[in-house]
């Protein structure tokens, strides 16, 4: 594993399932989670508003081999579709790095930890679905 210099923020500019959050309360949800794991916080990279765009998730990745992973606001930041976030759990771990959602206060750094997340993902999808006007 590459040495662990930090936790890169991922933050937002647009609604992730209707909910929307100012992009310096998620940059201090990001801060307070890194604080609390003891972990060094590196600057957030904030995401483009376009929908379904990750052009700065895909700039953390980049950085995989060189910090211990990235801290999103929310897991709820990963792409919809199912494939994509597998794509993406598979490239981080590959990585031996780990990805963190922040609100949810879930790290994600096992084949057990995305069993989890892509649990509460259906469930999410499923409520949401149900809620949409």
């Amino acid at each position: 594993m590459a040495e662990t210099r930090g936790y890169r923020g991922y933050i937002g500019s647009r609604p992730y399932f209707g909910q929307r959050a100012p992009q310096h309360v998620q940059n201090l949800v990001v801060r307070d989670y890194c604080r609390r794991l003891e972990a060094e916080y590196l600057l957030s990279v904030t995401e483009y508003a376009m929908p379904g765009c990750f052009i700065m998730l895909e700039e953390a990745l980049r950085e995989l081999p060189r910090i211990g992973g990235i801290v999103l606001y929310s897991l709820f930041m990963l792409p919809e579709a199912k494939d994509r976030r597998r794509a993406l759990y598979d490239r981080v771990l590959g990585q031996g790095a780990s990805l963190h959602g922040a609100v949810e206060g879930i790290a994600i750094a096992t084949e057990a930890d995305i069993a989890r997340v892509e649990d509460i993902w259906a469930v999410h999808q499923l409520t949401w679905t149900r809620a949409a006007p």
